[in-house]
């Protein structure tokens, strides 16, 4: 299948994304002005512009946007605050649906903000994070289990970014219900990858190699595979491609080489909207993740978390003739 071929597809799909969304506040300060406080002392930060974007299980409902899927809803939690507000706003002017949210008073919008030099363009500062870490209220879950049990899409994408341990969307009984889903499930767990069952499991090497050794005190993937009755494990190695474990074995799916890549943030989240999307096309799962490192390619050269549209994927070069 070409790639033309995937891409006119996509439209026809209906995808759910699950887990941790938050809200990206890019904020650009001016050294110029950091003025020192008249009470403290202390110099300010001078912000003079700010640019919001989804974020997280955001990042890649961005990337199946302007990868043309057909229909996406964003299924976690928000804060009843004006990061939730700026948070729907962003994902509905993406053509996100908002409408499986669950707000939770209290609980702040999980908010990253990052501090971008106006003379450099550079972010040099600590980046300031608004956190829940206190374990999902029993009502939100019941709400996010209840939700995810109607749910009835060609593709589900699994967002588990907290890396806390306590304040994830993606609890135990968030993940039981997953595990009864009949839709392609892809899933993205940076601590928690070796908990999920019968799902197609994408971690990167690093994710991988510190799962399988809590899961088998030693690094074996086909082992892994076959004990969590994956349907795939994909682990990607930046450049380099992606290791695609099956239960018929191991291939490698390779990636064009990117000399001086402009930001790889967002990186394995633009991998996971496109690859989950060509894998419900194509049923390859080798074709689908060499189509993830061919976009991915493509949005490492564009600063923040970029996304990659269907005429720069088509004019973006392949490995192989398709």
């Amino acid at each position: 299948m070409t790639t033309a071929d995937l891409l006119a597809a996509f439209p026809a799909l209906r995808v759910l994304v699950v887990g941790d969304v938050c809200l990206d506040r890019w904020c650009t300060y001016d050294p110029a002005l950091a003025d020192p406080s008249r009470e403290t002392g202390i110099p300010r930060i001078g912000v003079i512009a700010t640019e919001v974007t989804p974020g997280a299980a955001g990042t890649i409902a961005n990337n199946l946007a302007a990868l043309g899927a057909g229909h996406i809803d964003v299924l976690g939690m928000i804060g009843d605050d004006g990061f939730g507000h700026e948070l729907r706003r962003a994902l509905g002017a993406r053509r996100i649906s908002t409408d499986l949210l669950v707000e939770s008073p209290g609980v702040p919008t999980f908010t990253y903000t990052k501090l971008i030099n106006s003379t450099t363009g550079e972010e040099d500062l600590p980046r300031v994070d608004f956190v829940y870490t206190r374990p999902l209220h029993e009502s939100v879950e019941r709400e996010i289990v209840a939700r995810l049990a109607g749910a009835r899409y060609d593709v589900v994408l699994v967002s588990d970014q907290a890396e806390t341990e306590q304040g994830g969307v993606v609890t135990a009984a968030v993940r039981a219900q997953i595990e009864r889903l009949d839709s392609l499930v892809w899933v993205d767990s940076r601590l928690r990858a070796e908990l999920f069952r019968g799902v197609v499991l994408k971690p990167n090497h690093h994710e991988a190699e510190a799962a399988s050794q809590r899961l088998l005190g030693r690094v074996d993937y086909a082992e892994w595979r076959g004990r969590a009755a994956l349907r795939a494990l994909i682990v990607t190695h930046g450049g380099k491609g992606a290791l695609v474990v099956e239960e018929s074995g191991t291939r490698w799916a390779e990636a064009r080489p990117v000399e001086k890549p402009v930001d790889i943030c967002g990186a394995g989240d633009s991998f996971s909207a496109a690859a989950s999307m060509a894998l419900k096309v194509t049923g390859n799962a080798v074709q689908a993740a060499e189509f993830g490192n061919k976009v991915a390619g493509i949005t490492i050269m564009k600063k923040g978390t970029g996304t990659a549209s269907p005429s720069e994927v088509l004019a973006a070069p392949s490995v192989r003739n398709r």
